[in-house]
Parts: structure tokens; sequence; C-alpha cells
């Protein structure tokens, strides 16, 4: 699509190339027919209207002077007045009224004095006067007009942002209520639960009994749990991102799911570089999300979590050899739901699964820089059809 500024710009050129040609066809009908130096003060007075929009005065005093020495050295008809017609009505537009009527009135009365003998020169003359009268107020009302679309269009800007403001307190009012029920309800749940935790792990050692490596995952868990929950608090609050949650904690989430019986194993490759903050937490809850539902749904299956670096994208796979079968359909719970939400809103992709040889696969591909896009593919490129029909429930 063409500049505005190029289109107006074009457009002035062709009306002021019509106006000369259409004032030195009246001119050579007229008799007798105008000489070269006729010719080249009325195309000079009409081509100087393609730039009236960025300088009419210039215009104005250009149009007029040319006008006038073609009509003191020719006396022609009241045609020879339509350059300088245009170029008041621009002046007016512009807000440049007293140039304008100077200009006409100059121009009025070196038209009356070059032949003020012939019969109609007084005729002519007054009729000349309502057409630049013609000419000032319509471009004063354009000038109007145009003033009144600028408004208009202030006021919807305003009034879009008065939206978009009342949007974003509305949004901040909600994101401060379901923080103040997450805290009401969830904090001390969890409380109760770390608490239990650490009064049943403090007993056994007291007693010098061994403790249950489940309790201690129930405490260790428990734990991460409540901070996790702080951070997303502040989050909602603040609406600024949580810190300590990246790929560089991927050691300690491992760490947990081990001590809660999974058997992983972790395979870093590529060239380790700074990630996004964005990609980088996404990266460290597809981990965290395909742990946990390996936890609840494979029976804690032997899983291997893969991390390859790449120039323009990380990829992220999680494998487990659980119980799911190919021909096994189940349905995406909330978990992967949210996975998918997250790979999607920062442009990668995401692709779930049952593997052919048993067990389920989650491969993810998250682009480095916010303006690359991943594109579809990978090991589990082949059951991303079907992931939707056949994703794992998860929380």
């Amino acid at each position: 699509m063409a500049d505005p500024g190029v289109r107006e710009t074009l457009l002035d050129t062709v009306l002021a190339g019509v106006i000369a040609a259409a004032v030195t066809v009246a001119a050579y009908a007229a008799d007798p027919a105008p000489g070269a130096l006729d010719v080249l003060l009325i195309v000079a007075g009409s081509l100087a209207l393609a730039g009236h929009r960025r300088v009419p005065r210039t215009v104005l005093a250009l149009s007029t002077a040319c006008m006038l020495v073609y009509v003191v050295h020719a006396q022609p008809g009241s045609w020879a007045a339509f350059p300088v017609l245009a170029a008041v009505h621009a002046a007016a537009r512009s807000g440049r009224r007293r140039a304008g009527i100077a200009a006409s009135a100059l121009f009025l009365a070196v038209f009356f004095a070059a032949d003020p003998n012939t019969a109609d020169t007084v005729e002519r003359t007054l009729l000349l006067v309502g057409w630049f009268l013609c000419a000032g107020v319509t471009g004063l009302i354009d000038k109007n007009w145009q003033a009144y679309l600028r408004q208009t269009e202030q006021r919807a800007l305003e009034a879009e942002r008065g939206r978009e403001e009342a949007a974003l307190r509305r949004a901040g009012e909600e994101r401060l209520r379901i923080a103040r029920e997450l805290h009401d309800s969830l904090t001390h749940s969890i409380s109760i639960v770390k608490l239990q935790a650490g009064v049943a792990v403090h007993l056994a050692r007291k007693r010098g009994d061994e403790v249950p490596a489940a309790l201690l995952a129930i405490q260790e868990a428990s734990g991460e749990a409540m901070r996790e929950l702080r951070s997303t608090l502040e989050i909602l609050r603040t609406e600024e991102p949580a810190a300590g949650t990246g790929l560089a904690r991927i050691g300690e989430l491992v760490g947990r799911a081990r001590a809660a019986g999974i058997a992983v194993d972790v395979t870093v490759g590529g060239e380790e570089r700074p990630l996004r903050a964005e990609a980088d937490r996404a990266a460290y809850r597809i981990v965290q999300e395909a742990l946990t539902n390996v936890a609840r749904h494979a029976d804690r299956a032997r899983t291997e979590v893969r991390i390859v670096h790449g120039p323009d994208e990380v990829t992220v796979t999680v494998e487990d050899d659980g119980p799911a079968a190919p021909d096994t359909p189940v349905v995406a719970g909330t978990g992967l739901t949210g996975m998918r939400e997250r790979v999607t809103a920062l442009g990668g992709t995401l692709a779930t699964g049952p593997r052919p040889e048993g067990g389920f696969t989650v491969h993810a591909r998250l682009p480095r820089d916010a303006g690359s896009v991943a594109s579809a593919g990978g090991p589990a490129a082949a059951a991303a059809g079907p992931a939707d029909a056949v994703a794992a429930e998860a929380l």
C-alpha cells in the first residue's frame, strides 16, 4: 500500500496538470492565440499548485504572479483566474485567509485595470469576485471539516484508550481477587501438609526410626509448593515475572522427582546460551508438568529428559516407559492444555502422545528469540496430529 503522503502528492500533481491543460486549451480557443511566453506563464502558474499542501503561501504568490503577468500581457478571459482561484482555496484551507484575500484583491484589480474600456470588463470582474468568494468560503469549509475529522478521530482514540484502561483496571482487580482467594485457601492447606510432614519426620528421627522416603518427598514437595504459590501470588499482585523458575533449576526439579520414586535421566546437548525469560520459564514448566504426569499416570515409570540448545530454538523432550499404549485413546487435561498454550504463546510447537513402543512423549520446540518461530517436527511429530484426542490427562 502506497504511503498517504505519496498518494496526496501524486493526486495534487495530476490536478495541477489538469488545470494547466484546461487553461491552455481555453487560451488557444480564444483570439488571438497565446504566444510561447503566455503558455509558459499558464503552465508555471498552474503546476505550482502541486505543492499547495506543503507551501500554500508560496504557491499562492507564484500562481498569482504568473497569472497577473499573463493578464497584463494578453488580456485573457475570466478562465485565466482558475489557477489563482485554486491557490486562494488552498490558502484559506490552510488558515492563510489574509493572504488569500490580498491575492484575490490584487488579481481582481489588475484584471479590471488591464482592459478597463471593454464593455463586459465590469461584468467579468464582478463574476470573478463571486468566484473568489466561493473559493475562500469553500476553503474555510474544507478547513473546518478536516478539523472536525481530526477531533472525531482524537475522541475515538481517547475513547479506545479509556476502554483499554478500564479493561486493564478490571483485570488488575480480578488478579487481586484471585490472589486473595489462593492465599486464603491454598496457603493454609499446604502449610498444614508441610507442618504435619515436618512433625512426622521429627518424631521418626526422635524415636530412631528410619524416615520413609515418601514422607521426605511429601515434606520437600509441600515446601516447593509453598514457594511456587508465593511466586504465583507475586505475579498476580505485581505483574512481574517470578524469579527462580528456569532451566537452571532443572537439577532441583529432577532431584525432587527422584525422591518421589521416579527414575529420571537428564541429557543436555548443544551450546548453552542465554534464553529469553518467557521461554526459560516455559521449558521449566514443561518438564515439571511432564514429570508430574509420570507420577500420576505412568506409575513412576523410567523417564528421560532431553534438552537441546540450538542456534534459534531450544527443544525439550520428556519420554517415559509407562503403560500408555499407541492404540489407547486418552483425553487431554488441564496440564497438557496449559502446556500447549504456553508454547503456542511463545511461537513454538508442542507434540504430545503415546509412543509406538509404549509410553508417552512430550516434545516442545521453543524459539530462542521472540522474532523466530519454530516449525513443527521432532521425534514426536508423528503423534502431533492425534495429540488433541490421545493426549494423556494431566493436572
